[in-house]
């Protein structure tokens, strides 16, 4: 089941724009699902740093 999503604004370079836009070409993939799965990677990378994470 797809998790409801907001909508925010975000500033991306125009070299970031321009090779989004040429992999969304390339591959179909919306842009937008891109951007939420580098958000994902950051997060991950990060998760010790967030409220509520146990570290061992």
């Amino acid at each position: 089941m797809p998790r409801k999503k907001i909508s925010t604004t975000i500033y991306i370079t125009e070299e970031q724009n321009e090779r989004l836009k040429m992999l969304n070409r390339k591959t179909k993939v919306p842009v937008a699902e891109y951007i939420r799965q580098g958000i994902d990677l950051i997060l991950e990378e990060n998760k010790t740093l967030l409220p509520g994470q146990m570290s061992f």
